[in-house]
């Protein structure tokens, strides 16, 4: 059985990634965050190329808040394909 993965959310504390939360949930879509200061912590250290917000989904990598609300547009249009042809990512 294949599961569906779900977007990463990358946020930070600004404005912008508040932004982006509120956009995944006044569309529905099913989400992870992802703070980047919890990355840094349990991960790899400083993540100064890491752009938030950013979304990790098995549709691609968007970045910054437009990149964020093209991928909403995205999932939002009739022709969007829910079965990902990525379920392995």
């Amino acid at each position: 059985m294949v599961k569906k993965r779900k977007p990463v959310l990358f946020i930070d504390d600004g404005k912008e990634s508040n932004d982006a939360v509120q956009l995944f949930e006044k569309a529905g879509i099913v989400y992870v965050t992802y703070h980047i200061k919890k990355f840094e912590e349990s991960c790899c250290g400083e993540v100064p190329t890491t752009i938030t917000p950013s979304v990790f989904a098995p549709d691609g990598v968007f970045s910054g808040f437009n990149g964020i609300k093209d991928y909403v547009s995205i999932r939002k249009s009739k022709t969007y394909d829910e079965e990902s042809p990525s379920a392995y990512w």
